[in-house]
């Protein structure tokens, strides 16, 4: 009943924050033929939290992935409240021919309170659609977000959630093992209360920038 009702608290209480506003794809200039990048996920896709894709999660990865020089054609697709399967069955489709996508879910299966076995398979059956309609690209799950540090969330609900979160992103990482998927957890250290936004639940520019940098490491390692 404590964590109904602290759940409920929450939903009431939270500042509800429309998605970003403007074109969801882009192009950041550059040398040779752009680099196709997708983002694929909820409302952290969606840009919730930022006033255009250009501050988002989206617009700083394409960014920093630009950094060498070379230019980057970006594309998000997100859905605030979306989890893996809604994303597997309803955005997929949507995703254009890429280079690279971008894997951003977890925090609605979390607060679903979906298994860890559950998510996994849903993971898996997102990364097999999307190779069949775009053929072998390479995939970036980003970590789930150690619910931990959530400002918005009261003990012990936070608490609860913390933990179903870390047990999914385990389940992601274990996929970090298939070819052509990478798995890249996120530091909490991240998730300090100057990277949220107003809701204190969802990243504001300083947080997407700081997340983007280490989602950008490995791919341009």
């Amino acid at each position: 009943m404590v964590l109904l009702a602290q759940a409920l608290y929450v939903k009431r209480k939270t500042p509800r924050l429309p998605g970003a506003a403007g074109p969801t794809e882009g192009l950041v200039p550059g040398d040779g033929e752009p680099f196709r990048l997708a983002v694929l996920g909820e409302s952290t896709v969606d840009g919730v939290g930022a006033a255009d894709h250009g501050e988002a999660l989206t617009g700083c990865l394409a960014r920093e992935l630009a950094r060498d020089g070379r230019a980057v054609r970006w594309q998000a697709v997100g859905r605030t409240g979306a989890n893996a399967r809604v994303t597997c069955a309803e955005l997929v489709p949507l995703v254009r021919p890429a280079d690279l996508v971008v894997i951003a879910l977890g925090v609605n299966d979390t607060i679903e309170l979906r298994t860890a076995a559950a998510y996994r398979r849903d993971l898996l059956r997102l990364v097999l659609d999307l190779w069949r309609r775009l053929g072998r690209v390479d995939v970036l799950l980003a970590g789930v977000p150690p619910m931990s540090r959530f400002p918005a969330l009261p003990r012990p609900l936070r608490d609860v959630l913390s933990a179903r979160s870390a047990a999914l992103d385990r389940a992601a990482a274990a996929l970090g093992r298939l070819p052509g998927v990478t798995h890249v957890p996120m530091d909490p250290e991240l998730l300090d209360p100057a990277a949220f936004a107003a809701d204190r639940f969802h990243p504001g520019p300083a947080g997407y920038a700081r997340w983007a940098r280490t989602l950008a490491l490995p791919v341009i390692s």
